[in-house]
């Protein structure tokens, strides 16, 4: 976070041991009132400091609520600019990342020069990335993830945040790899071979940088040996060999050839080979 929300959060540490900031009291009975008195009687500060305050109490929701406050109280103040994207990182500590995404959206399209704008869209891509920890979520989730993190990484590669997202992008697109390996698990062991080439196939070809390549190739040697397309499955094992030779995966699919008579060998005019050739040969024609 850039430096208003630095200090916004630094004095959440300071309002910590008070039951209030700025003279209000305890937990009101009347709304978002404050000390009896209805919320309209105090200032931005006021009401931002009682956002603060039930920020440290790690009531995330009610804090959201003030800091929403004080933006429709007040709001063309330096106040409300700083309530927003507190408001963002509220909605986000208490997981509920649709109103997270809001406020950081609003936040972008009103102050999309502002030096915290760079930490609204880091919040706005937090909120998709936070919910595609399970392999078996909605893929739409990781895409969108994606997207915004790719952003967060372009329009601000000198921000603090760039090199969380970029951390955060190579999770998702592996998150992404994943998924296709899930599924093509799931054909190959009820023995629908074309249907897991074809999810295999996409890790190779789109996500041949993710930690699950070496796999899909051993998957495809097995694939296509069990089709009977030798010529694919020699290919598929030469990849594995030159890319990933100390991988349990091609001692698995040597082993596999092997047992047919057949080697890790580029064979035949076919997907792979021509994978095979752009990978490691370096030749596009």
């Amino acid at each position: 976070m850039a430096a208003n929300g630095k200090r916004a959060l630094a004095t959440v540490l300071l309002c910590g041991a008070l039951a209030g900031c700025g003279g209000f009291g305890g937990q009101s009975t009347d709304g978002l009132g404050m000390g009896g008195q209805p919320i309209e009687a105090f200032t931005a500060e006021q009401i931002f400091g009682r956002a603060e305050y039930e920020l440290n109490r790690r009531k995330f929701e009610r804090a959201a609520e003030y800091f929403g406050e004080v933006e429709r109280l007040y709001p063309y103040s330096d106040w409300a600019k700083r309530a927003l994207i507190m408001q963002a990182f509220s909605y986000h500590k208490d997981k509920d990342y649709e109103n997270s995404r809001s406020s950081a959206q609003r936040y972008i399209d009103f102050y999309p020069a502002d030096e915290d704008a760079a930490y609204a869209q880091y919040i706005l891509a937090l909120s998709y990335y936070d919910q595609i920890d399970e392999v078996g979520r909605d893929q739409g989730l990781t895409f969108q993830a994606l997207q915004s993190l790719r952003t967060v990484i372009e329009r601000y590669p000198d921000s603090e945040y760039a090199r969380s997202a970029i951390l955060k992008f190579d999770l998702a697109f592996d998150h992404l790899a994943a998924k296709e390996m899930e599924i093509g698990r799931y054909y190959l062991k009820r023995h629908h071979y074309t249907a897991a080439i074809n999810r295999f196939r996409v890790v190779v070809e789109d996500f041949q940088t993710t930690s699950h390549t070496p796999e899909a190739l051993h998957r495809l040697v097995e694939s296509y040996l069990s089709l009977g397309l030798t010529d694919e499955a020699q290919t598929a094992g030469a990849i594995l060999g030159h890319n990933f030779q100390s991988t349990r995966w091609y001692e698995d699919s040597y082993r596999l050839l092997t047992r047919q008579g057949l080697e890790p060998k580029v064979r035949g005019k076919n997907w792979l080979s021509a994978i095979y050739r752009q990978m490691i040969q370096g030749k596009w024609l």
